[in-house]
């Protein structure tokens, strides 16, 4: 058996493969990492980012990438949807619509505002995060649009709904995601329920 490992920060988006990892039922174990990455994630990877996957000397970056990995230890669970179905490509387009438009267009603007302006003034910083909180709307409006039950895709759990999971939780810091969310909030209620999940959030201590 493969030897698995998972870099991690609590809360983080790497929260999103800890539930997968612990839904494939693989051995594996974790590192806790800093803000701005231990000596040993450096090394393995110069982003300095969470998440960050090993198994055995294969190192993985990139939270699609990681979750596809880990999708692989455990193919009978179709994490990622079924092979070669159009539930497989939906998976995908979630993780990749959550990647860009939430992630990394959304919350980075929110929470890292110092990153898309050379001001220091923190009126700028302001105005970004009014914009950022803007695009974030804009993209949950979608994600309770496009919902028609508890899960992402499909009747059954995938990769998309862990990943959703965490923005669910991010969100938490800007909205009463309940109330102004409903649909999203019953697909998180869904995946916090889940024996994974309550691991997970117990291992990070949130």
């Amino acid at each position: 058996m493969s030897n698995v490992k998972l870099y991690y920060f609590p809360g983080a988006c790497s929260l999103a493969p800890h539930i997968l990892l612990l839904e494939t039922g693989h051995a594996f174990t974790t590192k806790q990492e800093v803000r701005g990455g231990s000596d040993e994630l450096r090394a393995l990877n110069p982003k300095a980012k969470v998440p960050v996957l090993t198994i055995d000397d294969t190192v993985i970056t990139e939270n699609i990438a990681i979750q596809t990995a880990i999708s692989n230890l455990a193919p009978e669970k179709n994490l990622l949807g079924a092979p070669g179905s159009l539930e497989s490509v939906r998976v995908l387009e979630w993780l990749a619509f959550l990647a860009t438009s939430v992630h990394a267009t959304g919350f980075g603007l929110y929470f890292r505002p110092f990153r898309f302006t050379t001001s220091s003034d923190e009126k700028a910083h302001e105005e970004i995060k009014v914009r950022a909180k803007e695009l974030l709307k804009d993209a949950f409006d979608l994600v309770e649009e496009k919902l028609t039950g508890v899960h992402a895709v499909g009747d059954r759990f995938t990769a998309a709904d862990a990943y959703l999971y965490v923005f669910y939780r991010w969100g938490s810091a800007i909205w009463d995601m309940e109330a102004t969310f409903p649909k999203y909030a019953a697909l998180a209620a869904a995946v916090q329920a889940r024996e994974s999940t309550i691991k997970a959030l117990k291992d990070e201590g949130l």
